[in-house]
Formats: structure tokens, C-alpha cells, sequence
């Protein structure tokens, strides 16, 4: 049967060319999404930066440690805690001391990211002077980059100043540092922010190590452990965490999108060659024989498709590293190694995956008998056989069942991006299996207006389309495909987007909100002048967390905001399910329902920002909504928190203008940003994050990428098997563009099918989103994105329409009466 497998593949190489494209595709993403993860799992740790050449850094208590019965459960601390005096006053014993500090600042004409430093660490970070010289006064600064030239004078948020030197790291070019700096003299940079929590130290590491033993939470950095006290230390490996969830997933789909179109590849190759399987049983071929020669073409496609897509993935891993370098994905520095088990795991996976699809199509090809050969009957019959119906209806019901589980259960699973972008497989696997039950009905539906009309034609398409039900289910899969997870995952971002900005309107009840230039924060100086502004009532608010230990081994941080309960009162409307926003002092919590604990007057253990323990008294309990209500404290329970916004409310007979334009001349010397209430929800307009939005891009074009290579495949094998019916029609009397309008009118109703079935899909999972949200007091709209369907739905009919058009043509063309009309196809050749 080997030879019998290699000869029918020379003979219908068009049959298996969109299986080999498609599987050699999978392979190659699967590879590059192997390269990824690997290179992403072995990746080096980031040396130190900022104090690359410090002795010794102290760093104060920047992490939250807690015992638990399974082990310390760690968390970083919101706003750590400086060095403790008396641990300071050691050090300075041992060595020179220079306290670091960082803090944000906003210049015109400079970079967004501008972070000012003491000048006294910019030695750590190995900076030179590349023009100018160091700063001496109050009013001087030397920056990095060429943003601004010395001698310049630059307007900032503190104050204007004039740039005195440039500086570059040591070897590498003006601009190709790691931060943009902005140095100050270590007097004004204590001013401008007077909170230090790390510093650097000129002594033997020991030395250092034993004046700080004691301390609370101190940590002695050397070596390659100065990392940490570089900012966001954890921000290579929170992207490497988040790469790796998005490159499983994007595998995932590649997986299953590959089973889908080879399997249904396969299913359609079988059901066109019954005769020629026919002629094989009449030639003495035993069931057994047939399945094995089936697999065995599997086998042979299956191993040079693989090593194909392994070629392809050696060169498209380097080329994803740079994109999702470039969209900010992943660190400057990713990328990828040479690892040898993703080619295993995909060559294998591959092969696999051939020989999965093609296992239903071998069976139901040995159970084709001899007087196959005699069909003359283009009508298909025995589509849903029993096993079908059982794992079609099966699926469904799993889909089903697990769905009310979630909603009964936990609805806020349902928001998780990992789950909305793995539900739909299940449901398009179930409706694929049923379609051929499906198609029949649902295309005379659709076709119905079209049969209505004058001539022939559409009454023809209709009953092709239902006739072939192979052929059309074969069709309709790859565009169920796309248009489903088209709808799905683009119309959950959008849906879950919309509901987390209907949360922040109705949250948000102030007539002006002003914001920070460049997550600076306010100071004392300007919170007076706003709160002396004539009719305003001014909520000032800090952002902080707040950690709790839930069945004593589970350490979970909460976002929290810290506000005066009557100013907060005024300005916002929390979505109270019991208590009272006016019950909140110092000594409560407003907590919400996703709490182990949120019984209105019930004491919780908790840890503050900083670390500190405390108990507090549960004042009120908001809905759990999307996940993004946190909790509320006062702000003496937020300590190192500063003020991050400002909400104002305007009082009774109030003139909107006038306050307004008391209020900019306030902020006007901090640069702080005064924004109307419309203006600050579309500012919090929840946005996809660039982990998501590639991830969507990946998934959605893997789909699209597969349904063209399905459709082309599918629609021309079709299309090459029906040059009898062309011949027919011909004789019949149609002109060759009656017959090729004729073809593009099925192709396209086959294409309509597959859409309605994809919406229907997509409209289920985002019925389950819409309920999840409901039952989380959340009110929201379901977002059916009809641009990207009909996108999607477009460039599935173009590629369709050019797939059974072209080869249509083709064949007219080559058109002779006596020839076509006892033409049987090309397997009857090879069969005879």
C-alpha cells in the first residue's frame, strides 16, 4: 500500500498541496513559539545599571514577608521604607554615604520619561561629562541625551532651570543610555524629594553587612545584586512571564487550528475519492489496507510538511524576537538562542497532528465498499454518522455545563484573558462536528430569496450548496473559524473595555479631575492653593495597596485609594453593596465583595503600603465589578503615599468657568493637567494592553493565515471534481460567464454559511461574558465588532470566489463536449 500511497500522491499532489502548506505552517509558528518560549526561559539576568560601579548599596524593606504553614508568602511593597536612622549613622561610621533619590520631572521640549537624580550617583551609573560641566547651583542640572544643549534654560515643573553639561555612559553613544536623567545638586534633589530608600556605600561588603544587621528589612546589595536596586528590577521578568503566556496561548491556537484544517482537509479528500476507493475494494483491497494507505499518505505529507515548517521556523523566530522587541513586549535585549528541543517538539507535534487529522477520514474510507465504484449520485449522504452526533453533542454540552459553572461559581473567571481567548475552541469544535447536520436547512434558508428570483441561478446555488454537504461544511470550517474568533476575542476585549468604563462613570461623580505632570505627585504647597479655590470642594487621593492573608496561605495585594471620607463622599460614588462611604476613618476599611472576608463591622488583619500590620474594621463593601474597585482607606493608612489626583466637585451657585480658571492657576507652576468629567473618563478609557493586542494579532492572524490556505485548497479541489456538472451545463446551454457567476454565487453562499456560523458562536461566548458581568453588578453592552467580522468575512470571499473561479476557468477553457461529459475526475483516472 506504500507504493499505491506514494503513486496517488504524485497524481493528486493539488488534493495534498493545502494540507502540506498548512501543516508546514504550523510547524514553522510552532517553532518560532517554541524559540521563543526557550529563549525566554533561559534568558540571562539584566546586569546592574544605575549603580553598576557602586561598592555596596543599601536598599530599605522593599518587600512584604509573611510565615504561612506552606512557606513565606512574599510581596513587593508599595512604597518601601527608607534605611533606618540609626542604620545610617553606622554607615556613614564605615565610609562616604550617598543617599539616592529618584523622582519624575516634566520639561518642554524633553522626553516624557525624564527621572531626576542626585549628581553624586551619576558616577554609580558610570556617566561622564560629554560636554559642560557638573551643576553647583540650585539652578542648574545636567542632563542625558541631546534634548537640550548647555547654556540652555528650561522650563520644569519645579521651577525653571539651565542646563550646565551633558553626560553618556561610559563607551556607549550621546542618547543609547538606559533612562533619561536629569542630575541635580545633592541639595536640590534632597528638596525635590526628600524621601531616600536606598544609598551607597564606600566599604568592605561585610563591614556594611554587619552595621545594617538589625535593621528592619534592610537588604545589603553586591555584585550582580544591585540589580535590584535599579527601578522596576522585576520589569524583565514580569515581561518574560507575560511573553510566555502569550506565546503558549498563540501556540494553543496554532495547534488547534492545524487539527482543524488538516482534519478537515482530509475528510473532504476521503469523500471524494469513494469511487476510487470503490475500485480498490473491487480489486480485492481489504478495509484494513485502505485505512493503512490513508495513514500512510498522512505519514509522508506529515514528515517533509514538518521539516519544511522546521526550516521555516529557524528563520521566523528571529524575526517575531524583533517585533515584540519593537512593540515593547519584550526587553531590549531578548533575543533568541539556540535551543534544539523546539525542533523536536514541533517536528514531532507536526507529524502528530497529520496523523490525528486523517484518523476519522482512514476509517471512514475502509468502511467504503465495492459498489462505491458505481455511484453515480453527487447528493451526500451518511454526513453525521453516530459517533459524530456523539462527540459533536458532547462538546456542546461540555461547553455549556462548564459556562454555567463559571457563572454560578466564579463569573470574574470568565474576564481572564486566558479563558476568553480558550472558550471558543470548544464551541467551534462542537458546531464544526454538527455543521453537516446544520448546513442543509440553514443554506435553503439563506438561499430562500435568492431561489425567489427570475432565471434559474439561484435556485441552482441553493440546492448545490445543500446537496454537497461535504463539500460545503469543508467550505464553511475555516471561515467558522476566523469569523469566530474574530467576534470572540475582539468583541470580549471591546465588551470587557466598555464595562470598565462604565465602572469609572458611574464611580465618578466630581466636575473636575486634575492629574500630575508626569506621575510627579502635589505637594502641601498646592494642595492649600486648590483648596482655597471658592466654590470647590477638592478630594485629594493617593494610590497605595493594601495585603491580606485569605485561608492563611494565600498573601493577596488589593489597589487601594486613600482619601478623607467627606471630601471622598462628595467627589465619587462607590458602588455600595452594605455600609456607608461616611463610616470610613482611620480605624476602617472599605473593602470589596471579592474578599474573603467583607462583613460590614467584622475586623480583618491587614498590612499597609509599607509593610506595617494593622487591624481594621470593615466600614462598608462595594461590588466585586470587573476586578478594578479595590479598596478604600484613609490616608493615614497609606504612609509614603503621595497625592497622584485631585477630584473637585463644585459647590452650590458655583461659576463652572471661574473655578475652572482658579483652579489652572493653581496647578499652573506644578504643570498638573485640569480635566472636565467627560475629559477624565475618555483620559480612563480602559486600553488593551500591548501584551494583549499582540497576542490578539497573533491568534487572529494565524486564523486568517490557515482559512486562506484552507479555502484556496478546499475551494479548487472542488472545484477541479465538478467538471462534469460544468459539462452539463455547458451542453445545457449556459455561456462560460453564466457558468463562472454561477460558481462565485456558491463559493460565496458556502461563505455566508460559514459566517453565520462563526457570529452565532461568537455571539454565544459573548452572551457568557455579558452574564458573568451582569451577575457582577456590572451594566455593560455586548460589543460585536461588525467592522473586524465584515473584514474578515470580506477577505473569506474574495479568496473563495478566486479559489472555485479560477481553476472554473480554467477547465472551460479546456473544454471539449465528448471529453467532459464522460469525464469522471481526476482520482477515477488513477483509480482505473
Amino acid at each position: 500500500m506504500l507504493s499505491v500511497a506514494l503513486s496517488t500522491l504524485r497524481t493528486r499532489w493539488v488534493t495534498f498541496a493545502g494540507s502540506f502548506v498548512a501543516l508546514s505552517l504550523g510547524v514553522a509558528l510552532l517553532t518560532v513559539m517554541g524559540q521563543a518560549l526557550a529563549s525566554s526561559l533561559d534568558a540571562p539576568d539584566r546586569k546592574p545599571e544605575r549603580f553598576a560601579a557602586a561598592p555596596v548599596v543599601v536598599k530599605g524593606a522593599d518587600t512584604l514577608r509573611v510565615p504561612t504553614p506552606n512557606g513565606v508568602r512574599v510581596r513587593k511593597l508599595a512604597h518601601p521604607r527608607g534605611v533606618p536612622a540609626a542604620a545610617v549613622a553606622r554607615l556613614r561610621r564605615l565610609g562616604p554615604v550617598v543617599e539616592d533619590r529618584s523622582f519624575a520631572v516634566r520639561a518642554r521640549g524633553g522626553p516624557g520619561d525624564l527621572v531626576g537624580h542626585p549628581w553624586s550617583t551619576a558616577a554609580f551609573a558610570r556617566y561622564e561629562i560629554g560636554a559642560g560641566r557638573a551643576p553647583r547651583a540650585a539652578d542648574e542640572v545636567v542632563i542625558s541625551g541631546a534634548w537640550a544643549k548647555p547654556g540652555e534654560r528650561v522650563r520644569t515643573g519645579g521651577g525653571t532651570v539651565r542646563v550646565v553639561g551633558t553626560v553618556r555612559i561610559a563607551g556607549t553613544p550621546v542618547g543609547r543610555g538606559f533612562e533619561n536623567a536629569v542630575f541635580y545638586t545633592d541639595q536640590r534633589a534632597a528638596r525635590l524629594s526628600p524621601r531616600s530608600v536606598q544609598l551607597a556605600v564606600d566599604a568592605a561588603p561585610a563591614a556594611v553587612r554587619a552595621a545594617v544587621r538589625g535593621s528592619e528589612g534592610g537588604r545589603v546589595l553586591t555584585g550582580d545584586g544591585r540589580r535590584d536596586a535599579d527601578p522596576g528590577p522585576d520589569r524583565d521578568r514580569e515581561a518574560l512571564m507575560a511573553m510566555n503566556a502569550l506565546f503558549g496561548t498563540a501556540g494553543g491556537v496554532t495547534a488547534f487550528v492545524s487539527v482543524f484544517v488538516v482534519a478537515s482537509t482530509f475528510a473532504f479528500a476521503v469523500a471524494q475519492r469513494r469511487r476510487e476507493f470503490g475500485l480498490l475494494r473491487t480489486a480485492g483491497a481489504t478495509p484494513g489496507q485502505l485505512r493503512r494507505m490513508v495513514f500512510a499518505e498522512a505519514l509522508v505529507v506529515g514528515v517533509l510538511a514538518s521539516a519544511t515548517g522546521c526550516l521555516l521556523g529557524a528563520y521566523g523566530a528571529p524575526q517575531l524576537a524583533a517585533w515584540v522587541v519593537d512593540g515593547g513586549v519584550a526587553p531590549g535585549w531578548f533575543t533568541i538562542g539556540d535551543h534544539v528541543w523546539p525542533y523536536h517538539v514541533a517536528f514531532w507535534t507536526g507529524l502528530l497532528v497529520a496523523l490525528c487529522g486523517v484518523a476519522a477520514a482512514s476509517w471512514r474510507a475502509g468502511r467504503t465498499g465495492p459498489a462505491q465504484a458505481l455511484r453515480e449520485a453527487t447528493v451526500d449522504t451518511g454526513t453525521m454518522p453516530p459517533g459524530r452526533w456523539l462527540s459533536g453533542l458532547a462538546l456542546l454540552l461540555t461547553a455549556v455545563i462548564t459556562l454555567c459553572l463559571a457563572l454560578v461559581t466564579d463569573p470574574g473567571e470568565l474576564l481572564h484573558r486566558k479563558t476568553y481567548m480558550s472558550r471558543p475552541m470548544l464551541l467551534i469544535t462542537a458546531v464544526a462536528l454538527l455543521a453537516p447536520a446544520v448546513v442543509p436547512p440553514l443554506t435553503r434558508l439563506i438561499a430562500w430569496l435568492p431561489a425567489q428570483l427570475p432565471g434559474a441561478s439561484g435556485m441552482l446555488v441553493r440546492e448545490n450548496a445543500a446537496a454537497g454537504v461535504r463539500r460545503t461544511a469543508a467550505v464553511a470550517a475555516p471561515v467558522l473559524v476566523t469569523v469566530a474568533l474574530t467576534g470572540s476575542l475582539l468583541g470580549a476585549t471591546a465588551t470587557l473595555n466598555d464595562a470598565k468604563a462604565g465602572e469609572v462613570r458611574a464611580r465618578t461623580a466630581a466636575d473636575f479631575v486634575i492629574t500630575p505632570a508626569g506621575g510627579t505627585g502635589f505637594d502641601a504647597a498646592t494642595l492649600r492653593r486648590l483648596r482655597a479655590v471658592p466654590g470647590a470642594e477638592v478630594s485629594a487621593s493617593t494610590s497605595s495597596e493594601v495585603y491580606v492573608l485569605e485561608d492563611g496561605v494565600s498573601l493577596v495585594a488589593s489597589e487601594a485609594r486613600a482619601a478623607d471620607p467627606g471630601p471622598l463622599a462628595a467627589t465619587t460614588r462607590l458602588p455600595l453593596e452594605a455600609g456607608r462611604a461616611a463610616d470610613l476613618d482611620d480605624d476602617s476599611i472599605i473593602v470589596n465583595g471579592e474578599w474573603q472576608q467583607h462583613t460590614v463591622g467584622r475586623r480583618v488583619p491587614v498590612w499597609l503600603g509599607d509593610g506595617t500590620r494593622k487591624w481594621l474594621r470593615i466600614a462598608a463593601v462595594m461590588a466585586t465589578g470587573t476586578g478594578g474597585n479595590g479598596v478604600y482607606v484613609t490616608p493615614r493608612n497609606a504612609p509614603g503615599a503621595t497625592v497622584d489626583r485631585v477630584d473637585i466637585t463644585l459647590t452650590d451657585g458655583a461659576d463652572a468657568s471661574a473655578v475652572a480658571a482658579a483652579l489652572k492657576k493653581a496647578v499652573h507652576t506644578t504643570g498638573g493637567r485640569l480635566l472636565t468629567k467627560d475629559q477624565w473618563i475618555r483620559a480612563s478609557y480602559p486600553r488593551t494592553k500591548d501584551v494583549t493586542r499582540i497576542g490578539l494579532l497573533l491568534v487572529l492572524g494565524i486564523a486568517l493565515l490557515y482559512t486562506g490556505i484552507s479555502l484556496a485548497n478546499t475551494m479548487a479541489m472542488a472545484t477541479s471534481d465538478r467538471v462534469r456538472d460544468l459539462a452539463t451545463l455547458r451542453l445545457a446551454g449556459a455561456t462560460p460567464g453564466q457558468i463562472l457567476r454561477l460558481v462565485g454565487a456558491e463559493a460565496l453562499m458556502v461563505v455566508v454559511v460559514g459566517a453565520v456560523l462563526g457570529v452565532l458562536v461568537a455571539g454565544l461566548n459573548l452572551m457568557g461574558m455579558g452574564s458573568a458581568l451582569h451577575l457582577l453588578s456590572v451594566p455593560t453592552t455586548i460589543r460585536i465588532p461588525w467592522t473586524a467580522i465584515g473584514a474578515a468575512v470580506g477577505a473569506c470571499a474574495t479568496l473563495a470566489v478566486v479559489s472555485s473561479v479560477a481553476p472554473a476557468a480554467l477547465a472551460l477553457r479546456r473544454w471539449t463536449a465528448p471529453k467532459a461529459l464522460f469525464q469522471r475526475t481526476g482520482s477515477r483516472r488513477h483509480g482505473g
